[in-house]
């Protein structure tokens, strides 16, 4: 497995639009397109298989529908998930 990341000027608009919507509870539809549009750019460039959600509030503007032929793993999912199936252990 190999971990690539967005480019600087990609990871700069992220983390901009994260941490001044995001944290806030602003999900704006330009601020989605423009996320998706990076996925897609790095499937494209990087030849991706899948794109790790690493922050919580991804989830906010990473919701269905979500394009098909890109892979989302969503570490807030995997986690509760993670958390639920213990407790019924």
């Amino acid at each position: 497995i190999d971990l690539v990341t967005p480019s600087a000027g990609e990871m700069s608009y992220i983390h901009d639009k994260y941490l001044n919507e995001l944290v806030h509870g602003i999900v704006l539809p330009e601020t989605r397109d423009s996320f998706v549009a990076i996925a897609r750019a790095m499937k494209e460039r990087e030849r991706v298989d899948g794109i790790l959600l690493g922050g919580t509030e991804l989830s906010l503007i990473f919701r269905e529908p979500l394009p098909a032929e890109i892979i989302f793993l969503d570490t807030t999912k995997i986690h509760v998930a993670a958390a639920v199936n213990k407790m019924r252990e």
